[in-house]
């Protein structure tokens, strides 16, 4: 399924490649009959893996090969060679508008000309009913001649809602340009998402930065979904305030109080910087002159400008929150989820082949004298002291979930799993169990899950975890922001059953009711009498106004001694608040 410099694919000959992305390899090529370059982007062959993908690449590329418009890159053909999709594009000489912001500032005029064309493309693309749903500087080509195009339009559709390993441990859309909708997973997607990444960019493009950056992708998607946008002249005193006005609006968190029309942000933006005296059309004036551009604070990464290859973006780290004094004795509260689960599975993944390092017999607690109270500062020194050691590790990210800082808590799991190694099933059991006794229920399932693997390595988990493991999925499932952060999939070789059990909770409490019935279905079919799968439908028949038939299966839960201990006591508190 390769795609080699020298080879024939069809007509074309293959020139050389030009980049690698996460979903696509592009290549230059050379078609002899019509003389002419052009640009072929090769599909990741792990979409293969879902039955699917084939009848929606077909469907998404015809619907992009109608796109005809001067600003948006043209997609000439499609097909595939040893069962491998891919498009055929035009070929364009230049470089990206990511490469070209790493340069420098960008001068006034060249902000215009991006701005109208990429407002342009939109337009005409949202006026045929078809979205992009990843527009970031990195699919902004600049050519040499001048002419600006929108590139991968349709990639990220063709790779949506796929069941391949890819498809489902991807997130379509780019962390520093994804619209709060987008990163809850819904799929209601309208013309306002492809509005915001555009505003990212605008915002990107005159303050010097993407207003939100970060040490994981996982962490800016919770500031996109939650956090307030950093005020433009508060990053960069130097932004008119008039141009601050258009970028809130773009980058309103709710949908309802942006701009709808991709023409009206162009006209407003444009406006707001005449109203500031700054001249647009034909002007040689350098943005940091006008608005004081910081170069160190635009991300340095160059990317290849190979006019079609994405290449990811990076964040710059931030400073450690300031932190609080704890009490590292467990504690049962409630707790805002974790937000950065989706990670923490694939790191886990990765490094469980990492050799298993020595662990000490004193851990933090033990050293500091039990459960007195200890400072985050404390926590931090004592596991930069011991970088081996799992339980300085996992006390760290302990202390860091009671003191309310879960994105530190996502920074830490990583390295609990490198410490640990990968054959410690009674740490991560244990592990799992500390954080179950706070309700950090994602990072619980996090380390039930690496203790399930272990032991389905040799026979078989004990039952007792294997229940834990379920609690800690079936209640992490619940927060509608799960979707952006927890790669459910990738769990499915342990357990298919609850993992489908935590896609329909998940759903149901995300307002994709629809989606959250089909998951349960298709669990009801492999396990119809599974405790989870009846307690799940009674939530499902509460949501419908159906409360007679959920109380009577909900009771049935709390008198089968065989129904797991956790689920009679969740199955009992749905009783309390069901009328």
């Amino acid at each position: 399924m390769s795609f080699n410099v020298g080879e024939n694919i069809g007509p074309y000959r293959i020139i050389e490649q030009l980049g690698q992305g996460g979903m696509a390899s592009v290549f230059k090529a050379y078609h002899a009959s019509l003389d002419r370059y052009v640009a072929i982007k090769a599909l990741h062959p792990a979409f293969n893996q879902d039955p699917n993908f084939e009848a929606r690449f077909q469907r998404e590329a015809r619907v992009v090969a109608k796109l005809e418009h001067s600003n948006i890159v043209p997609v000439y053909d499609y097909a595939e060679h040893e069962k491998r999709p891919y498009l055929i594009m035009k070929f364009v000489e230049g470089e990206t508008l990511k490469w070209r912001m790493d340069q420098g500032p960008l001068t006034a005029d060249e902000i215009t000309r991006i701005v109208d064309a990429v407002g342009s493309a939109l337009s005409y693309a949202h006026k045929q009913g078809v979205l992009h749903r990843d527009i970031k500087p990195s699919n902004v080509l600049l050519s040499e001649d001048g002419q600006i195009y929108l590139a991968d339009f349709g990639l990220a559709r063709m790779a949506q809602a796929g069941e391949s390993t890819l498809s489902s441990d991807m997130m379509m859309g780019t962390p520093q340009y994804i619209s709060p909708e987008q990163a809850m997973g819904k799929s209601d997607l309208d013309n306002r998402t492809d509005l915001y990444s555009f505003g990212v960019m605008l915002y990107e493009m005159v303050v010097g930065k993407v207003p939100f950056s970060a040490d994981t992708p996982f962490s800016i998607i919770h500031d996109h979904i939650y956090s307030p946008l950093p005020l433009p002249r508060v990053v960069n005193p130097a932004v008119p305030e008039s141009v601050e006005r258009v970028l809130l609006k773009a980058l309103a968190k709710e949908r309802d109080d942006r701009f709808d029309d991709s023409a009206k942000l162009v006209e407003a933006f444009k406006s707001a910087w005449n109203d500031a005296g700054v001249p647009m059309q034909g002007s040689d004036l350098s943005a940091s002159q006008v608005l004081h551009v910081d170069k160190e604070t635009v991300i340095p990464q160059r990317v290849d400008p190979t006019r079609v290859a994405s290449a990811p973006a990076k964040g710059t780290k931030k400073k450690p929150d300031e932190p609080e004094a704890i009490d590292i004795s467990k504690k049962k509260r409630s707790r805002w989820i974790w937000i950065g689960a989706g990670s923490l599975v694939i790191m886990c993944l990765c490094l469980g082949i990492l050799t298993q390092n020595n662990r000490r017999e004193a851990n933090l607690t033990q050293d500091l004298g039990g459960n007195q109270k200890v400072s985050v500062n404390d926590a931090l020194e004592f596991a930069m002291e011991n970088p081996e050691d799992p339980e300085a590790q996992l006390d760290l990210a302990l202390a860091y979930w009671d003191a309310d800082q879960p994105r530190k808590v996502e920074e830490t799991l990583p390295l609990i799993v490198k410490a640990a190694g990968p054959d410690d099933e009674e740490f991560y059991w244990s592990a799992g169990d500390d954080f179950a006794s706070t309700e950090a229920w994602i990072p619980a399932s996090a380390m039930y899950f690496q203790a399930v693997r272990i032991y389905n390595g040799s026979g078989g988990a004990p039952e007792d975890l294997t229940e834990a493991f379920h609690e800690s999925m079936y209640k992490g499932a619940e927060r509608p922001e799960a979707a952006a952060f927890l790669q459910f999939d990738a769990l499915s070789d342990i357990d298919q059953s609850m993992v489908l059990i935590a896609k329909a909770r998940n759903a149901l409490y995300s307002n994709r009711v629809e989606d959250g019935r089909a998951y349960l279905n298709q669990a009801r079919r492999l396990h119809p009498d599974l405790a989870e799968v009846k307690m799940l439908q009674a939530e499902f028949d509460r949501h419908d106004g159906n409360l007679l038939p959920a109380r009577n299966a909900v009771k049935e839960l709390t008198s089968n001694p065989e129904v797991p201990e956790w689920l009679r006591i969740f199955a009992e508190e749905f009783l309390k608040r069901t009328p």
